[in-house]
């Protein structure tokens, strides 16, 4: 019986900003670009992180991505919000080309960790090949 191993990455990006929060709600044409801004941002650096791998057997059908946020201070996290401020790091992971697409049918989003790190605030996105 041939075993298989899944492939897997992890990328690390820095937390994402308030813009980039689901209930950010922007009410003026400057706000309005201001979190276009960092939509495209967070999107470009996620996409990045990916193409620097250079991972070899993509476009992978399905993955999981678990998402384990690092906090400077401890609190209560709200995972929903988490994962919904990830939408745009969930597209730059699909512009990589990693994953055929970022809908349920192909990347499937696991419960996101909270821990915490003073010196070194980040998320850190593992993205495991089923």
């Amino acid at each position: 019986m041939k075993k298989e191993f899944n492939e897997e990455l992890t990328i690390i990006l820095p937390l994402p900003g308030g813009l980039l929060s689901p209930n950010c709600t922007v009410g003026s044409i400057g706000g309005r670009f201001a979190k276009a801004g960092a939509i495209k941002k967070y999107r470009r650096l996620a996409k990045k992180a990916v193409e620097d791998a250079q991972i070899d057997t993509a476009p992978w059908d399905l993955v999981r991505v678990n998402a384990i946020f690092f906090f400077k201070q401890k609190r209560r996290r709200d995972p929903d919000n988490a994962n919904g401020s990830l939408k745009s790091a969930y597209d730059g992971i699909k512009d990589s080309g990693l994953v055929i697409d970022d809908d349920y049918e192909h990347m499937k989003r696991g419960e996101p960790q909270f821990l915490y790190d003073r010196e070194f605030p980040r998320v850190e996105l593992t993205i495991e090949k089923l």
